[in-house]
């Protein structure tokens, strides 16, 4: 998955950016967005290491990019912001980050502190974006489908669905809101529109703030959460033999890194099924609702080709008998055929012919 985080200028999504990922942002480059993936945390590999002794662990990973924060009430910062664009499409879920926080060093946008203004105005972006981009489509298609064509079918139903598209953002309504038919969802998905992807809402507030502030509350949010991003980028530094006396310090039981890709994980739809043995321990990640098959075809597309059946095992079953075969003499191990849905923990073994 990848997760651009955005937000206006001086909100602190560099800041949280380095805290979540380690890289530190250098203030004096050029404002072009930067990368980075991240190992997903998770207890569960941990466990199973130690039960299958494998020659490596692989973990999940989340990519994310910090897309430079963009002056919207100016014609300059609109550009930057529409050059940005290309890259907050690629993405796969948006975390916009809004400021709550006094700090004499750190000059407020526009000489303000209103989060849900601050929030507001990101969002208008991402509607007239998707506005921009529908409009446009539509106009080329009008003009084209006043010629003949062997594609006027095609064009037919793309115009009637970008129709659908301009009415709801229009009326502000992201098309995450909206529900597409098989067909309509192939057509808008090569358009990437912004307002389709999960939207997570950062509320960076001040360090006295950590245990107290709430998440933003907003329209077509997935999630929100409160954090202070110059506090979890000084936990971050620390050796991790360090962190958890610094953590109680602060009322904390973990750092922002494990909570916020969690929240992305949910807003997202997103889950882990594992799979052990002596080669490999590993988590994939899956949207919520994928079949057996499907997950297979996660790991190899000759797996899924020649799906017999899964087996499968819930993790905290696994735990409760100690390993795969005493879970399999109490009856926790199951066999499942290729329409089984996956869920969270779920430990696999495929078996396969072609």
């Amino acid at each position: 998955m990848k997760a651009a985080i955005i937000g206006l200028p001086q909100s602190g999504k560099s800041t949280l950016f380095s805290a979540v990922t380690g890289t530190v942002v250098d203030p004096f480059a050029p404002p072009e967005p930067v990368h980075a993936v991240v190992r997903v945390p998770d207890p569960r590999l941990d466990y199973l290491s130690e039960l299958c002794k494998p020659k490596k662990v692989t973990e999940a990973t989340i990519e994310f990019i910090d897309v430079p924060g963009c002056a919207l009430d100016d014609a300059k910062g609109q550009e930057h912001w529409r050059r940005q664009l290309p890259v907050v499409r690629e993405a796969d879920l948006l975390i916009v980050v809004v400021a709550d926080f006094e700090n004499p060093s750190v000059p407020a946008y526009r000489g303000r502190i209103d989060p849900p203004a601050d929030f507001a105005a990101v969002w208008d972006e991402l509607i007239f974006a998707d506005l921009d981009t529908v409009t446009t489509r539509l106009e080329r298609l009008e003009k084209a489908l006043k010629k003949p064509s062997r594609s006027h079918d095609r064009e037919k139903r793309e115009q009637a669905l970008l129709i659908k598209c301009r009415d709801a953002v229009e009326a502000q309504i992201p098309l995450s809101s909206l529900s597409f038919t098989g067909e309509e969802r192939r057509l808008a998905s090569s358009f990437a529109f912004v307002t389709e992807k999960p939207c997570v809402c950062v509320r960076n507030v001040s360090d006295d703030r950590i245990t107290t502030a709430s998440g933003l509350e907003a329209k077509h949010v997935a999630a929100s959460v409160a954090l202070s991003a110059a506090i979890e980028a000084e936990i971050a530094m620390l050796d991790a033999a360090d962190r958890p006396e610094f953590l109680s310090e602060l009322g904390l039981s973990e750092p922002a890194r494990g909570h916020l890709i969690r929240t992305c994980y949910q807003a997202g739809g997103l889950i882990s099924f594992l799979t052990m043995g002596p080669d490999e321990v590993r988590a994939w990640t899956v949207r919520k609702g994928t079949t057996a098959q499907g997950a297979a075809n996660k790991i190899h597309t000759d797996l899924a080709r020649g799906f017999v059946r899964a087996e499968t095992v819930a993790f905290d079953d696994l735990v409760a008998h100690k390993d795969w075969q005493r879970a399999k003499a109490a009856g926790k191990v199951r066999t499942e055929g290729k329409t089984y849905v996956v869920a969270d923990g779920d430990i696999l073994n495929i078996l396969w012919n072609l």
